[in-house]
């Protein structure tokens, strides 16, 4: 089957073909490491890890660079409040984010380079935009880039010139010639620590965000390739304005495809610190577990904006349940996916339309069902199969069922779920798995009352 995926550059979804046979390169915007990561940096993690996962399972090889920012003001500022120095504050984030992102399960990627590796190819970068006449240094020791010198700009947010500069105003203090114009390379201040510092022909000082990715993706990838990602936040101006570096500089499109995940909003509002709704990843695992939150993360379209709430982690966590329960009661056996029969050429066919993890999940249930009315090892196996394509349903049935357990009382659906288990195994005479459910029910508070009209339930 054929690859789609949505191009925010075109705004359609367009037939995929790598520009070298049968090898994907993707790079994605990675974090400002002066914080711990929060909900937002684990839906864009966890969207492009579905991706490279995707497109593994597919047969590509895939190089897949994610950076890290490593010099940014707030970094700065952030050494500076805490007493310790830039490099040590970015190792411990950076530390912590890879515990974040295994807990997740999110694959760590090809090459994770940190900009502070790469200026001396970002003040290359900006010695060829100066050449070319997009670049010019200002009178405070800035170089900025000259915004509409660059033909295009705007065509990736598909805003003019002048809606971007509505509302703009030029600052004495700046040095730009246009409110548009960014900057490349910030001259040196007063009070930044001398790691803050590398001398350059344009003055001691340090990489302006934007140059950091055009360099990067460039050295590691070439000046063209396949996919660029990132989340909907980067679409402009960050996005925007590494194209008019990466193009300005080389005159070849930077990438082919350009990838956005959407934001996350927390009960209906957008995720903010000013609203107290912000939240880390390592707060959300305090209290749900890392793959309920993987799965609640996925099952919405990365394109998605994802709702967070209390009560959406714990229908996630009832759903992942209720397939963890089926592989518990039907063992899955070992299976090797074939892609054109049956649940498996269907779940292809949902993740070839853009990555299309709604429709690959309903694919797992309906397994899951399927497994569940036949008893059927090689359909449980299958679900095993696919989950793992996703990143779920790799851990012990009964390790997993009897942690959860602790984590919160069975929700009704889930309680009904295992109730049709229960009669299924009776209906199939295994009435030791319909025993089994009956004390993994209890064991949960649950009492089930059989009777004439059927099987009831009451909580104890």
């Amino acid at each position: 089957m054929t690859l789609r995926i949505f191009n925010t550059l075109s705004k359609r979804a367009e037939v995929f073909s790598p520009l070298q046979e049968g090898h994907v390169r993707l790079y994605v915007c990675g974090m400002t490491v002066y914080d711990l990561c929060h909900l937002g940096h684990a839906r864009s993690m966890l969207a492009f890890d579905v991706v490279q996962r995707w497109l593994k399972a597919s047969g590509y090889r895939v190089t897949y660079v994610r950076n890290v920012t490593d010099i940014d003001d707030k970094i700065i500022a952030r050494a500076l409040k805490n007493g310790e120095t830039i490099t040590a504050l970015t190792n411990r984030m950076v530390d912590a984010l890879h515990q974040d992102a295994d807990a997740l399960g999110i694959e760590r990627p090809t090459h994770e380079p940190r900009a502070t590796e790469y200026v001396p190819q970002m003040l290359s970068l900006i010695g060829r935009l100066e050449a070319k006449g997009l670049a010019y240094r200002a009178g405070n020791g800035d170089v900025n880039y000259s915004v509409r010198k660059f033909e295009g700009y705007g065509k990736l947010s598909g805003k003019s010139l002048d809606e971007l500069r509505a509302g703009e105003r030029v600052s004495v203090n700046d040095g730009k010639q246009d409110p548009l114009d960014f900057v490349l390379w910030k001259a040196v201040k007063a009070d930044e620590p001398t790691e803050a510092q590398w001398a350059s022909d344009y003055g001691t000082g340090r990489p302006g965000w934007h140059i950091e990715c055009s360099a990067m993706s460039c050295e590691m990838l070439g000046e063209t390739f396949d996919i660029h990602g990132g989340g909907a936040d980067l679409q402009f101006p960050h996005h925007e304005n590494e194209i008019a570096q990466s193009e300005g500089a080389s005159g070849q499109p930077l990438a082919r495809v350009w990838m956005h995940n959407g934001f996350v909003r927390v009960d209906n509002e957008k995720m903010s610190k000013s609203l107290g709704n912000f939240f880390t990843i390592r707060e959300v695992l305090e209290r749900y577990d890392p793959e309920t939150v993987r799965y609640f993360i996925i099952r919405t379209h990365y394109r998605s904006a994802l709702n967070y709430s209390d009560a959406h982690l714990d229908d996630a966590r009832t759903a992942l349940r209720r397939l963890y329960t089926c592989l518990q009661a039907v063992p899955p056996a070992a299976v090797t996916i074939d892609w054109s029969q049956g649940a498996a050429q269907r779940f292809a066919a949902a993740m070839n339309e853009d990555f299309g993890t709604p429709e690959a999940m309903a694919v797992l249930f309906d397994l899951a069902s399927e497994a569940n009315r036949s008893r059927d090892a090689h359909v449980s196996g299958l679900l095993k199969a696919l989950g793992a394509v996703l990143g779920l349903l790799q851990d012990d049935p009964q390790t997993w069922l009897q942690a959860g357990a602790v984590e919160g009382a069975l929700s009704e659906v889930a309680i009904q779920a295992l109730i049709e288990q229960r009669q299924a195994a009776k209906q199939a005479k295994d009435f030791a798995q319909a025993d089994a459910v009956r004390q993994q029910l209890l064991s949960q508070g649950v009492v089930l009352k059989d009777g004439p009209q059927g099987t009831t339930w009451e909580r104890v």
